[in-house]
C-alpha cells in the first residue's frame, strides 16, 4: 500500500526559479484565504473517502504545507541580489565653497554567497517536504486506525443490540413460565436483572461508537461527524509486503529522507558560512559638483572591508559542529527506524495470528455453545443462567476478536507510516519478477542458460 497523494511532487524537488516561486506563493496564499471547512456527506463512508477527506482538510497537513510555502519563500529571498546604495554628501555649508557629491554604490558578492544561500534554502525546502511526507503517512495511519475503530464499534454496538433482544426474549419466556407455574418467580427476576445489565452494556457500546466516529471526523477538522456509518470489512486482513519491498521502502522512509536532507542542508550552511569569510566589495560611481570648479567631476571608488579580526570563525565552527550533529542524528534515525520497522512487523504478525486463531478455533465454539444453550432454554432443557453464561462468553470472544482485528490494522498502519511509498518502477520490477518466477515454476525446462 502507498499513500501517493502525500508524496512530494517531482517537479518541486529541484530548485525553482524566483518567478515561479513567487507565483506559487501567491496562489497558495489565495487558496488559504478561500479554504472552507470540509463536511462529509450524510451517507456511508468508505476508507478511501475518509483518506481523501483527510488529505484535503487535515489541519496538521495544512500546517505542514504552510511550512513548505515558507521554505519556498526562503529560496526566493536567497536568490535576490543586494540592493544598490545611493549616497549624497555635502562638503561645506558655505555657498562660496560648497561642493556636493552624488554616488551610486554597486555591491558585489564574492565567494559564491548567493549560490550557497539558494542551495541551503532549497535544502531547507526539501526538509519541509520530507516533514510533509512524514506527517502525511502519520495522518494516513491515524485515519486507518480510526476508521477500523468505527467499524469495530459498529459491530460491538450491533452485538449489544442483539444481546438486548435476546435478553428481552428470555425475560418474556421466563415470565410465561412463571405464569404457567413451571418455574419460580426468582427466574423472572434474574432474567430482568440480566436484561438491565445487557442494556447498560448497550449504552456503553453506543457511547464508544459515537466517540469513535468523532475521532475519525476530527482528522479532517469536523468535530461533529455527519456520515451515517463506516462501510468496510473489519475482518479483512491485508498481506504483508515481501522483505525486499520492505527494505526498499525503508530506504525511502520520510524520516530517513528528512535526516539525509538535514545533513545536506547543514553541509550547505558550512559552505555558506565559509563564503561569508570572503569579503565583498562596493563599487561607488558618482558625480561631484563644486562651486569653485566649473563643470562636474566623475567620482569612482571601491570599498573593501579588511578581514583582520572577524573572519567569521565562530559561525564556521558552529556550522561544522551542527553538521556533525546532523550526521549523528542520521545514524540514530537509521538505527531507530530499522528497529521500529522490525517491531512493527512483529506486532502485525502477532495480531494477525491472534485474529486467525480466534476466528478459526475460538469464535465458532463460542457461537455453537450459545446457539445450543438458546435452543435448549427455549425447550426447557437449560436454565437461563446457562444461556446468560453462554451469551457472555460469546460477547467476550467476539469483542476479543474485534479488538484483535483493530490491533492488526493499527499495527499495519503504523508499519506503513514508517515506510516510504513504493515507487512505480520498483512495483513494476517486482511484478515482472513475480510473473517470471511463476512462469519458471510452471515450465522449469523453459529456462534459458547463457
Amino acid at each position: 500500500m502507498s499513500f501517493k497523494v502525500f508524496s512530494r511532487p517531482r517537479a518541486l524537488r529541484g530548485a525553482l526559479s524566483p518567478t515561479l516561486l513567487a507565483v506559487l506563493l501567491t496562489l497558495g496564499h489565495a487558496q488559504a484565504q478561500e479554504r472552507m471547512p470540509v463536511v462529509e456527506p450524510d451517507a456511508p463512508m468508505t476508507l478511501e473517502q475518509a483518506l481523501q477527506l483527510a488529505r484535503d482538510a487535515n489541519p496538521t497537513l495544512s500546517a505542514a504545507r504552510r511550512e513548505v510555502d515558507a521554505a519556498a519563500a526562503q529560496v526566493l529571498q536567497g536568490s535576490l541580489r543586494p540592493n544598490p546604495e545611493f549616497t549624497y554628501k555635502t562638503d561645506d555649508a558655505s555657498q562660496l565653497s560648497r561642493s556636493s557629491t552624488l554616488e551610486i554604490g554597486l555591491p558585489f558578492e564574492m565567494g559564491g554567497k548567493r549560490d550557497a544561500r539558494v542551495r541551503s534554502a532549497d535544502l531547507g525546502r526539501q526538509v519541509a517536504l520530507s516533514d510533509l511526507d512524514g506527517r502525511g503517512l502519520r495522518v494516513r495511519a491515524a485515519v486507518i486506525a480510526a476508521f477500523f475503530d468505527v467499524l469495530a464499534a459498529q459491530e460491538l454496538a450491533a452485538l449489544a443490540a442483539d444481546s438486548v433482544r435476546l435478553a428481552q426474549r428470555a425475560t418474556d419466556i421466563a415470565a410465561k413460565r412463571v405464569a404457567a407455574g413451571k418455574v419460580s418467580p426468582v427466574e423472572e427476576t434474574r432474567a430482568r436483572v440480566a436484561e438491565a445489565g445487557v442494556r447498560v452494556a448497550q449504552t456503553q457500546a453506543d457511547s464508544d461508537l459515537r466517540n469513535a466516529r468523532r475521532r475519525l471526523s476530527s482528522l479532517w477538522g469536523n468535530p461533529a461527524p455527519n456520515f451515517s456509518s463506516a462501510q468496510g470489512e473489519v475482518d479483512r486482513l491485508g498481506e504483508l509486503p515481501p522483505p525486499d519491498a520492505i527494505a526498499r521502502r525503508q530506504a525511502a522512509s520520510p524520516l530517513l529522507q528528512r535526516a539525509q536532507h538535514e545533513l545536506e542542508r547543514r553541509k550547505s550552511l558550512v559552505s555558506l558560512e565559509q563564503s561569508r569569510a570572503v569579503p565583498d566589495f562596493m563599487l561607488n560611481v558618482g558625480v561631484r559638483r563644486s562651486i569653485e570648479t566649473p563643470g562636474n567631476l566623475a567620482v569612482l571608488g571601491v570599498t573593501v572591508p579588511l578581514p583582520v579580526a572577524n573572519r567569521n570563525q565562530g559561525n564556521i565552527l558552529e556550522a561544522l559542529r551542527r553538521e556533525d550533529k546532523a550526521r549523528d542524528e542520521l545514524h540514530a534515525t537509521e538505527v531507530t527506524l530499522a528497529s521500529d520497522v522490525q517491531q512493527a512487523l512483529e506486532r502485525v504478525r502477532a495480531r494477525r495470528d491472534e485474529a486467525d486463531l480466534l476466528r478459526r478455533d475460538v469464535l465458532p465454539g463460542a457461537r455453537s455453545a450459545y446457539d445450543a444453550a438458546t435452543i435448549g432454554f427455549e425447550n426447557g432443557k437449560f436454565s437461563f443462567l446457562e444461556v446468560l453464561d453462554a451469551q457472555r462468553t460469546l460477547f467476550a470472544v467476539k469483542s476479543q476478536y474485534l479488538n484483535a482485528l483493530v490491533s492488526f490494522h493499527r499495527a499495519q498502519a503504523e508499519l506503513e507510516s514508517l515506510l516510504g511509498a513504493e515507487t512505480p518502477d520498483a512495483q513494476n520490477a517486482q511484478n515482472a519478477q513475480n510473473a517470471q518466477n511463476a512462469q519458471n515454476a510452471q515450465n522449469p525446462n523453459s529456462r534459458m542458460t547463457p
